[in-house]
């Protein structure tokens, strides 16, 4: 197949206009057909990116008009090319989502998924694709420079502009690109280079500490899933970061990650301590790279291959997303970039947030992962009391099967046995010819094989279950002890969310708790509770001068109507759980048997 030529510009940044122009040498001889990406694989929801395509239009080789006009919301066809001929479209893409999932520019950054600004040419998805990254005009522009893993093609130098390639669209679209003004720094991670830049303003970044962090985390998962070799998947590997006032999350990529984070998590120069920002932000790094092999590579069969024109179905979120959840942490614990006890921290933090939400005793992580594309990414104000996570609840299912398999083998088998089986079969060839993804009734016996463990009961109470997960129960023989800790926090609870700001908004009302109970929903703002006005900061300060079980008199509007409430106020929440090593205030000696059991599940 010849190849198809891209070619991008930021042409207008203030405007925040990307232009694009498609050069298609065979177009189809009865007209041809072009597409744009409803979704972005990794993040689960229609988003319609074709809707920020604000003009298109097609010409023939002597530059004269060709008819196209939109047959769907992402699907355009062309008229015939008369005489045949190459086929160019040029349109203008808006870019004003700062986000990881689309494409962003003004005149001090650019970014964009190839999603968001490269159309498809069907019939033609396999075909090499040439893409020219041009630099925007004006002197202003002349220090900017291109991150992205896409391999160049000759005469282009890194994080230059010039022609990149693929090998086909699908590649195309799963590198994202980095403009503008950026920090960078560069390290191997067991032979091969790793690019860390940070776009945004930061003052006195250490990129250096940034650099031989991520080393270490990056090492640390190359060698769970190739412990002999350290082969790593991938040629070169770049972490590009969007540093921003307010903001979090990321996005896997097939070679890289696309990351936004708060410009104050990163670390700074000078400053040998550990943030807990930055250590969120390194889990998220850790959490994006692991994705490289679990579900780039190790893939649900409904992502073999993608269709990018609807919902893509599975029930194995827990398995690709979850599983990602429970090794981020971790990984930072075997790097040595946290302590157990701040891991322990992390995972009481987890298991706080998945048993607040009554949602997890009426759906699975199953029945969370497929329905991902309707629920989890469109959460409403009753979220927490109709579904769960298969992100938090997936890592601690993740958590559970790890523990009982360590039990029921004497340690001689881990779920890390289990990651690399998925690996051996389903990730390693993936790109080379030999695609095909974990079927959904698959998982149970490879756990089985990779193992030896039996664990068809633990299955379907953890995966297509409700119930709470026997965590106390598995954690003891490893002498940690789980309790529920409310911390300093003594005062009652009305059993709801709060937004903060001018007014105290309810944003949440948890199944039977005191303000469901007293008819309080969701979206009602607290006016005055005991006669004292309400305002977005002081509630808790309002409601410490009380008791567990008070009645308090609440005022509070919904829309435009002032209700009045009698609450009964509930105990204090438990904000998190605690995981002690040995008993919880006991001094006996710790056995042997558990303390190295621990050490083999933390050190890996």
């Amino acid at each position: 197949m010849k190849p198809i030529r891209y070619t991008i510009v930021p042409k207008h940044p203030a405007a925040h206009l990307f232009e694009v122009t498609l050069t298609l040498a065979d177009p189809d001889p009865a007209g041809q057909r072009f597409m744009l990406p409803v979704w972005i694989p990794g993040s689960y929801m229609v988003r319609e990116f074709a809707r920020n395509i604000v003009t298109l239009r097609a010409f023939n080789e002597a530059g004269r008009k060709v008819r196209i006009e939109k047959t769907d919301k992402h699907t355009w066809q062309a008229a015939p090319v008369k005489g045949g001929g190459a086929l160019t479209l040029r349109y203008e893409v808006y870019a004003w989502d700062l986000s990881v999932r689309a494409a962003h520019l003004d005149d001090t950054t650019g970014f964009f998924n190839g999603t968001s600004v490269f159309l498809a040419a069907l019939g033609h998805e396999a075909a090499p694709c040439i893409v020219e990254i041009q630099r925007p005009a004006g002197s202003a522009y002349r220090n900017w420079r291109v991150a992205t893993a896409l391999p160049e093609t000759r005469g282009t130098k890194r994080y230059g502009f010039g022609e990149y390639r693929a090998e086909n669209y699908d590649e195309l679209i799963d590198h994202p690109v980095t403009l503008g003004e950026f920090a960078l720094a560069t390290f191997k991670a067991h032979g091969v280079p790793h690019d860390v830049v940070i776009a945004g303003r930061v003052v006195a970044l250490d990129m250096d500490r940034l650099a031989a962090d991520l080393k270490r985390i990056c090492e640390a998962q190359i060698a769970l899933f190739e412990p002999k070799t350290k082969k790593t998947p991938v040629d070169r590997y770049v972490f590009m970061t969007q540093a921003v006032s307010d903001g979090y999350g990321g996005l896997e990529h097939r070679a890289s990650t696309a990351l936004i984070c708060n410009r104050t998590d990163l670390p700074v120069l000078g400053r040998p301590e550990t943030s807990e920002g930055y250590r969120t932000y390194l889990g998220l790094c850790s959490h994006e790279y692991f994705h490289t092999w679990n579900v780039k590579r190790i893939k649900p069969a409904a992502f073999a291959p993608y269709d990018l024109t609807r919902e893509n179905y599975t029930s194995l979120l827990w398995l690709f997303e979850g599983f990602t959840s429970y090794y981020d942490d971790l990984m930072l614990v075997r790097s040595g970039r946290i302590t157990p006890d701040q891991y322990f921290e992390l995972v009481g933090k987890t298991i706080g947030a998945v048993l607040r939400g009554s949602g997890r005793l009426k759906q699975s992580v199953a029945e969370s992962s497929f329905d991902a594309w309707v629920k989890y990414y469109r959460q409403d104000e009753n979220a927490p009391n109709a579904i769960v996570s298969y992100y938090a609840k997936g890592s601690l299912v993740a958590l559970t099967l790890d523990l009982a398999i360590r039990a029921q083998t004497d340690h001689r088998k881990s779920l890390d046995d289990v990651m690399r089986l998925l690996w051996q079969r389903y990730g390693r060839d993936f790109y080379r010819g030999k695609a095909h993804g974990v079927g959904e009734d698959e998982v149970e016996a490879l756990f089985a094989e990779a193992t030896g463990a039996d664990l068809s009961g633990l299955f379907g109470e953890a995966v297509r279950g409700t119930r709470d997960l026997p965590l106390a129960e598995l954690l003891a023989p490893f002498g940690v002890t789980l309790a529920a800790d409310a911390g300093t926090n003594g005062k009652p609870s009305l059993g709801a969310k709060t937004r903060g700001g001018a007014d105290c908004t309810l944003t949440a009302v948890h199944d039977g708790g005191a303000a469901q109970k007293a008819g309080l929903s969701a979206g009602d703002v607290l006016v005055a509770v005991d006669g004292l006005r309400v305002t977005g900061s002081n509630l808790d300060a309002l409601l410490t001068r009380h008791q567990p079980g008070a009645m308090v008199e609440v005022h509070a509007f919904r829309r435009d109507e002032l209700r009045v409430a009698r609450v009964k106020l509930d105990g204090p929440e438990a904000l998190r759980y605690k995981l002690t090593v040995g008993e919880a205030g006991g001094k006996r000696a710790e056995p042997a048997a558990q303390r190295k059991g621990r050490e083999r599940w933390l050190r890996g």
